[in-house]
């Protein structure tokens, strides 16, 4: 008997084999994935296969501002650029050693190159901590003669400020942590505080080039390069924190006070004459960075007051007309905290002294005597009751009188180059009070 095939018996295998050749020529695509540049090696990149010698001539064809834009492409160029960077080859033809050029266009040049290894040395060694980042970097720098301390006497010399270009490049936007270590890691290489101690504690003008040459590093290394008041406070309170508030007082005079032709500090010229403002305007700015900001009330403000009452006795006491132009030049915040101190503690016949001289400083340096005059009113205002005020408007009147005096028998006993300018000093003080007493009474009889 024979078996019947079925009808759809064939359709059935050809479907099965058309199953089975679909799922055995069917191949899964691979898994994609994403490779960042960071994680790529220099194994594979176009500069694996070049030879390194040939990679090395193409880094000699870079600039700095080149080398530390191409740091930037993946971690491994960043290893391979700070070995090239560390060989002495390279030091030699891209940091400059020489700092003492004759035109502007020249030291412009190289402050701006410093300026530029700055922001390189920044991105080469951004991966490493801040301790082996700055040992690394100034490393480069330890055998330059000119960026140490008292190696370096010539007054055209640039070294400071490319320094300072340098290092205000290389920590900007760093927090205040890593700031710290900057100034500690610079205290140990420059022997800084060793070296500002010998002259705060010694008798001032007998190391007259130590005097400057830290005024030279520690204004254009870590001073002026700074444009904003916060950063410059920063650095300004770092260097007086270690020393007590005499000391601070001499530091500050150090690095601010008036300079003599010659370069030296004028410590003498401000016992003996009265200087321009322009010669005290460097040590009122830097007192109003670091007090400006204080009110009276505060506590704060004690410190102040040391510092200045130290700072006006250095090396003996000033001119008094010295001392009411730094006042002058301080401010009404910082000149008021003074008057109002001395006025509290008692003390009327210094306070009425120097508010005459305040007068006299307003007319020769051409300020508002309605400046002077708001300021005595304000002074009023610390004594409570009509006696208390009447003595002191009596007090200040007697100081007129004998202010005038004073310079009138010193216009007589002086040779004839100083009787002529301390009777122009008198003609001045005699126009002063006129005017401060007319803007007085006219304040009284609006």
């Amino acid at each position: 008997m024979v078996r019947k095939v079925s009808r759809n018996a064939g359709k059935y295998t050809l479907k099965r084999k058309s199953k089975q050749y679909k799922r055995t020529n069917h191949r899964p695509h691979p898994a994609k994935t994403i490779v960042t540049r960071s994680q790529c090696s220099i194994s594979g990149n176009v500069f694996h296969r070049l030879p390194s010698e040939v990679f090395d001539i193409i880094l000699d064809k870079l600039s700095v501002l080149e080398i530390s834009v191409f740091c930037m492409v993946s971690k491994e160029i960043t290893r391979y650029l700070v070995d090239y960077i560390s060989t002495h080859a390279w030091k030699n033809k891209m940091i400059i050693e020489s700092f003492h050029f004759s035109t502007c266009l020249q030291q412009r040049f190289t402050i701006g190159h410093y300026r530029d290894l700055g922001l390189m040395f920044k991105r080469c060694t951004l991966l490493l901590p801040t301790k082996d980042r700055l040992k690394f970097i100034f490393s480069k720098f330890s055998e330059i003669s000119c960026f140490t301390i008292e190696q370096c006497l010539s007054p055209d010399c640039i070294a400071f400020s490319s320094l300072g270009a340098f290092l205000q490049t290389l920590i900007a936007g760093w927090d205040e942590l890593e700031c710290h270590r900057v100034f500690n890691f610079l205290c140990d290489i420059t022997n800084l505080l060793q070296k500002v101690e010998m002259v705060i504690t010694g008798n001032p003008g007998v190391r007259w080039d130590l005097e400057l040459q830290l005024r030279l590093f520690c204004r254009q290394v870590l001073l002026d390069p700074w444009p904003n008041h916060p950063e410059c406070r920063f650095w300004l309170a770092l260097l007086l924190k270690p020393w007590p508030l005499v000391c601070q007082a001499r530091l500050l005079l150090i690095l601010f006070g008036p300079l003599l032709p010659e370069g030296t500090l004028g410590w003498q010229g401000l016992v003996a004459r009265g200087l321009p403002h322009s010669a005290l305007w460097d040590l009122a700015r830097a007192l109003l960075l670091l007090f400006g900001h204080v009110d009276v009330k505060d506590l704060t403000s004690n410190s102040m007051l040391t510092i200045l009452e130290e700072l006006i006795v250095i090396p003996q006491p000033w001119l008094l007309e010295n001392v009411a132009r730094l006042m002058v030049l301080c401010g009404s915040g910082l000149c008021y905290a003074v008057l109002a101190s001395k006025a509290i503690n008692g003390r009327l016949l210094e306070m009425s002294r120097l508010i005459v001289h305040i007068i006299l400083v307003c007319e020769k340096d051409g300020y508002h005597m309605s400046w002077a005059v708001k300021l005595v009113q304000q002074i009023s205002m610390v004594f409570s009751t009509a006696p208390e005020k009447f003595r002191f408007i009596q007090q200040l009147e007697n100081m007129f009188s004998e202010v005038t005096r004073d310079i009138f028998e010193l216009s007589l006993e002086g040779n004839h180059f100083e009787d002529r300018e301390a009777f122009q000093t008198l003609c001045i003080l005699l126009d002063s009070i006129a005017h401060f007493h007319a803007r007085f009474l006219h304040t009284f009889l609006k």
